[in-house]
């Protein structure tokens, strides 16, 4: 399973990346994911749907109980079906209704690739912390393809509504998530329902997470973000707001409820909750008069019928709940791509403007006529069943409140009919307005061009579908009864049937039909009455004009606040940030010392930290900046010295290649500042900022002293000694140092170089958006005596970074003092011959060679969970190689490839954003600026 996660997510990454080259056939290959998801799909469903679920896991600290752990039962296999099927359909769909050269076609199919990766994640998901993880990335997909057309203010309002909406909603069902592991000491999704923790922090965590689950599933009041999400391209909407992400919110509750829903308020607040969503979103559906605007409202009261039926806890409910499932992501995916056909064709989705089509439409009209049959509920369609089932199940139900959600389906569904009827009617130009057509907007007849048979083909497959499993029901029935286990293991889920007999349930459904029917003859008057409602309500606050309004609240007191406390003062920052950090921990810190430690080990500490404190002292008197970046590199030289007398070659060597390297740069960037410092600030701030450093001083002795002391108390072995003992038999590796960067906690250096990627890229962003004013310079030509000698300097420096980089795992180096030495060797050309010196020795742009070693590092963690391994798992690599003899290596070696790539990145970003001007012409190359002092 974790190779299919994998696969959508380097696939949807690589047709971003080629953006608009692939154009519309970008879909084409999207199609890839979902179509491998299904072939791994298929052949397990026999194993699955006979009990026997599949599982897999990667223990990432197990101490803390953290993995990644999959599981696909029955439920689970469903909603795959749901995501790969539909999500297979909109891929060939999108080919025919994105034209040749749209622009952004190519990163909406990879975007749409990786949503439907972290959809899958999400519903595979059996670990409560990896699940959100999930949940968080289909909110961040969605809000980059809802708003992928960024020149369009109505896609950026829609995208960032949606995201905010379901994304706070996610923090707050974090918390939830947290207390509710906390307290069944399990985040194991499987081992908490089968043992659940109970007491009042479990239900306030219970709460929480149905406010995520809410928001997810655009419940009221948490509902508006939907329909303004109906601004994306068609096949976007149907993806992600018909068949995947808004059913993630009905999943995790279905997941819940079999064991939760009898906890205080559980049941009241989410039925309460799913019934005035399902007839508030039906009742709006009823005023639209924009084709897909009615459909999300739509979704919006299934999404309600859906949460009613998960929510109330009961495994008939449960089973009606499936059957929904499968039947809305059927139909209401093909009534989506029938409006995306109407509009495409005819440019409209109003129906006050669609006078009919002629008789080329007929597969459109058809798979109209059969979705929206199945999505009120009309026989033979398994939208029929599925509504019967929850009927009986509702009437059938021994719980408080059963003939609540009776009553709640039968005004939904009678709703459902009604609107369902009105988008038949609109797509039959039966509702034509002559008020909304003018010369601007004219009537659109069956003079349209009919649509090509492979442009339809995908929703009317969906549309047959729906038909097919009315009449055969027993195409879904071993499926749906399975999953329903998996919710409610003790359930004896009854067949699904299109004949259950005559019951209340079919006498119900008559009159849900009957009274659909009188009120769609008799749509015009449910119009009027509905405006004379509206009327008098309409300066209430709705949903969506509140969250405008709180929106622009907050920003406002945002404003008022920054205005406050971010004067813009750098140094004030500095002190509150420091001030705080220092006095916070000294008291609990100094309270835990029980000796002081001896003043020095060896003689030669001594005239090393005079070295040091005589440094720091200086750089915060001298004048100059450049004096003062001197003083700072002395003082980190004679930390490095500490680091030898030590025995701590490695540390030293980083140490000595980082300040040479630093003080380089600094001097790069204090060209452009005035040479000196000028203190304009009061002179009561000069004792406060002697104070606060002298704070921080104190405050990181303390601390140093109190950490070395409670390691010391603690009656347990030394995690060093433990790294000593494993680095070579474990790790493969006589330099425990490197080991441990690349290996033991290769993890953290993978994180810690994506941050400094990150970083790097901000930085020459900002260096490139402020205007540099050209230094005051005189040409200088290099004599030809400096330009060989930093050549051949460049290429021995280079070299040893290299021995750095070979040698590191079992000697002093690696791929962090590697690519600092080799750094320092760039810094050489760039001081000899300039930006043009180092471009054409090095003739890449700085971010190929940062993203290529970050690339190398990912890929070098990742290859091991595709051989079923774990996360950077060490391997150990042995041959023969001829002139070489015999080579032995580690997984390692790529790794510190990766890294030791993203430092000479870094060190040319610093360079092109702060170094020579960007665009100085390669005549200037063989001239150097030099300062003027």
């Amino acid at each position: 399973m974790f190779p299919l996660l994998i696969l959508h997510v380097v696939l949807g990454a690589v047709v971003v990346a080629l953006g608009d080259r692939l154009g519309r056939r970008a879909f084409a290959v999207a199609a890839i994911a979902p179509a491998a998801t299904l072939a791994w799909l298929i052949p397990q469903l026999g194993g699955i749907v006979d009990g026997d679920p599949v599982t897999s896991s990667i223990s990432w600290v197990s101490g803390l109980d953290l993995a990644l752990e999959l599981r696909a039962d029955a439920f689970s296999a469903v909603m795959l079906l749901l995501v790969s099927v539909i999500g297979l359909a909109v891929c060939a769909y999108a080919l025919g209704y994105f034209g040749a050269g749209k622009a952004g076609v190519g990163r909406l199919a990879g975007l749409m690739t990786i949503f439907a990766g972290s959809m899958s994640g999400l519903v595979l998901s059996d670990h409560l912390l990896s699940l959100f993880v999930f949940w968080e990335l289909t909110s961040v997909t969605s809000y980059l393809l809802i708003g992928n057309d960024d020149t369009n203010p109505r896609a950026r309002d829609a995208g960032l509504q949606a995201l905010l909406i379901t994304g706070s909603g996610g923090l707050v069902m974090l918390a939830g998530l947290v207390l509710l592991g906390q307290s069944a000491g399990t985040y194991r999704l499987s081992e908490l329902v089968a043992s659940p923790p109970a007491g009042a922090v479990s239900t306030t965590a219970l709460m929480l997470v149905l406010i995520g689950a809410f928001t997810k599933s655009a419940q009221w009041p948490f509902s508006s973000w939907l329909p303004g999400a109906m601004v994306a391209p068609t096949p976007i909407s149907t993806y992600l707001h018909a068949a995947t992400m808004v059913k993630a919110g009905v999943y995790l509750v279905a997941r819940l409820a079999p064991v939760f829903a009898t906890t205080a308020g559980w049941r009241p607040v989410v039925l309460a909750v799913g019934s005035v969503t399902m007839i508030v979103g039906g009742w709006r559906a009823l005023r639209q008069v924009d084709l897909k605007v009615l459909l999300a409202h739509g979704t919006v009261s299934q999404l309600g019928f859906m949460m009613i039926l998960v929510g109330a806890g009961t495994y008939g409910l449960a089973q009606a709940a499936v059957v929904v499932l499968l039947a809305h992501g059927a139909f209401k995916a093909a009534l989506f791509m029938v409006v995306g056909v109407i509009d495409h064709q005819t440019h409209t989705r109003d129906i006050r403007r669609l006078a009919g089509f002629g008789p080329g439409w007929g597969s459109v009209k058809v798979t109209a006529v059969l979705a929206a049959a199945s999505m009120a509920g009309v026989p033979p369609l398994l939208g029929f069943i599925a509504k019967e089932k929850a009927l009986l199940s509702a009437i059938d139900g021994h719980f408080i409140g059963a003939w609540w959600v009776v009553a709640a389906i039968v005004v939904g569904s009678v709703l459902t009919f009604s609107y369902s009827a009105r988008f038949v009617l609109g797509v039959f130009g039966r509702l034509t307005d002559e008020s909304a057509v003018d010369a601007e907007h004219p009537l659109v007849g069956p003079e349209v061009a009919v649509p090509s048979r492979a442009f339809t083909a995908p929703g009317l497959i969906l549309a047959v579908f729906s038909l097919a499993a009315g009449l055969a029901p027993v195409l879904v029935d071993s499926l749906v009864a399975e999953a329903t286990r998996s919710l409610h293991p003790e359930a004896k889920p009854k067949a699904v049937v299109l004949w259950a007999g005559f019951n209340s349930a079919l006498a119900l459904s008559v009159i849900v039909i009957a009274v659909g029917v009188v009120a769609a003859l008799a749509g015009r008057r449910v119009e009027a009455a509905q405006t004379a409602f509206h009327r008098p309500v309409a300066k209430l606050p709705t949903a969506d004009r509140s969250f405008w309004v709180l929106l622009q609240s907050v920003l406002r007191a945002a404003k008022r606040t920054t205005r406050i406390v971010q004067n813009g003062s750098l140094p004030i920052y500095l002190m509150v940030i420091l001030g705080v950090s220092a006095l916070a921990p000294i008291v609990p810190a100094a309270t835990g010392l029980d000796e002081l430690p001896v003043f020095a080990d060896t003689w030669l500490h001594i005239p090393l930290a005079a070295l040091i404190v005589a440094a720091a002292v200086g750089s915060t008197i001298v004048h100059r900046r450049i004096a003062a970046a001197l003083m700072l590199g002395a003082a980190g030289y004679g930390m490095a010295g500490l680091y030898v007398v030590q025995g701590a070659p490695d540390l030293a060597l980083t140490q000595f290649a980082i300040e040479t390297l630093a003080t380089v740069l600094f001097v790069l960037v204090l060209q452009v500042l005035p040479r000196t410092f000028t203190d304009r600030s009061a002179a009561v701030i000069a004792p406060v900022r002697i104070v606060v450093a002298a704070a921080v001083g104190v405050s990181v002795f303390v601390f140093s002293l109190a950490a070395s002391q409670s390691r010391a108390d603690v009656d347990q072995a030394s995690i060093s000694a433990e790294m000593l003992e494993r680095s070579v038999p474990d790790g493969k590796g006589a330099n425990v140092v490197n080991v441990i960067l690349v290996d033991f906690r290769g993890l953290d250096t993978l994180g810690e170089i994506t941050v400094l990627l990150v970083a790097g890229l901000g930085v020459v962003a900002l260096a490139r958006t402020v205007h540099r004013k050209r230094l005051e310079t005189t040409s200088l030509v290099p004599s030809p005596v400096v330009d060989a000698s930093a050549r051949v300097l460049f290429a021995s420096i280079l070299a040893l970074s290299i021995y750095f980089l070979f040698a590191g795992h079992n000697q002093p180096g690696g791929g962090f003092v590697g690519g600092l030495t080799a750094g320092a060797a760039i810094s050489l050309l760039y001081i000899a011959g300039g930006n043009p010196a180092v471009r054409r020795l090095l003739p890449v742009r700085p971010w190929t060679v940062l993203g290529g070693g970050l690339l190398i590092a990912v890929v070098t963690a990742i290859v091991p969970i595709l051989l079923g391994g774990a996360v950077l798992e060490h391997a150990l690599f042995e041959a023969e190689l001829p002139l070489l003899g015999k080579i032995k290596t580690t997984s390692a070696l790529p790794f510190d490839i990766g890294v030791f790539l993203v430092v000479i990145g870094l060190v040319l970003m610093a360079y092109e954003a702060f170094g020579d001007d960007p665009e100085d012409s390669e005549d200037s190359a063989g001239s150097r600026a030099v300062v003027t002092s």
